[in-house]
């Protein structure tokens, strides 16, 4: 039912001009900090996610956003509260546009099981090595904090450029986008040309009894060396790691020794590591026509 609910939703479109804030921490090369053990000597870690289809004409709607939740925001994190006023891409289960919404509305449980969903995308970076570089979210992320997951797992936004659909342009500027505000990523380095678009999920989770995601995520692959410079009110902690470490840590995970997103959880369980033996051959996995509904 909420999947059905997902194509009556729409809102109402609202100016927002989010300021990021100055870093707050630093970082440090702990990996025991970070509950890897074995991953320190060989995981790098230091302490510190056809074409589209075209949007439906003449279904852009809006609802009365006085039945929106009310939610007491003063003891999360300001920054990350002042992202909050982000406005998300809304669409229906077969990822057709039907408006926009807030980031906090589309993040909300009680919106989200009326049927509220957005798009996403996971970026996925490796470097010449062969090595996947992780994240760990920060404490004052509002879904999902201390979790590790993949490079880079954010949002396209309302706007000219990342609503663009042919090829998924808009999807990749706004990965590129994020992996700057997020890891430091100079642009230059990531151009969206060189982010691979392989295919979507489409997956729920709960992160607490207030927040969550319901996303239809695409996932990007991108082999390259890169320069880092992370904003420690994004990220705690970042990693290259082999296979095998990946795999330890998903071993730690369902031992909850650490934590683990669930969609970096959904796609490594199901994907990431076929895809990841063939890096060099990578089109042969491209699939837009499915929705992996997760």
């Amino acid at each position: 039912m909420w999947r059905a609910a997902a194509a009556r939703l729409a809102a109402v479109a609202l100016q927002s001009n989010p300021v990021r804030a100055q870093p707050v921490a630093s970082f440090s090369s702990s990996s025991t900090a970070l509950g890897l053990g074995s991953l320190g000597s060989r995981g790098c870690c230091l302490k510190g996610r056809p074409a589209w289809p075209a949007s439906r004409a003449g279904i852009l709607r809006t609802i009365n956003t006085a039945t929106m939740p009310e939610i007491n925001t003063d003891d999360l994190d300001e920054q990350q509260v002042q992202l909050l006023a982000e406005m998300c891409i809304l669409i229906d289960e077969n990822d057709n546009r039907i408006g926009s919404d807030t980031k906090k509305n589309c993040h909300l449980n009680e919106n989200i099981d009326k049927g509220l969903l957005h798009r996403a995308f996971s970026v996925f970076l490796f470097n010449s090595d062969k090595k996947l570089l992780l994240q760990q979210r920060s404490d004052a992320k509002i879904t999902f904090p201390d979790c590790f997951t993949n490079t880079c797992c954010s949002h396209p936004l309302s706007t000219s450029l990342e609503l663009e659909e042919n090829n998924a342009i808009g999807i990749r500027r706004a990965a590129q986008r994020r992996m700057k505000a997020e890891l430091g990523i100079p642009m230059e380095q990531v151009p969206p040309e060189e982010l691979l678009y392989l295919t979507r999920i489409h997956y729920k989770a709960q992160s607490n009894g207030t927040w969550g995601e319901h996303e239809i995520d695409y996932i990007l692959f991108v082999q390259k060396d890169v320069t880092l410079n992370p904003d420690p009110n994004e990220i705690k902690s970042y990693c290259y790691v082999t296979q095998e470490e990946l795999r330890e840590m998903l071993d730690k995970a369902s031992q909850n020794e650490i934590k683990i997103t669930p969609w970096f959880k959904l796609i490594a369980e199901t994907f990431l590591f076929k895809w990841w033996d063939n890096l060099n051959n990578l089109k042969r996995f491209i699939d837009h026509d499915k929705i992996h509904r997760m």
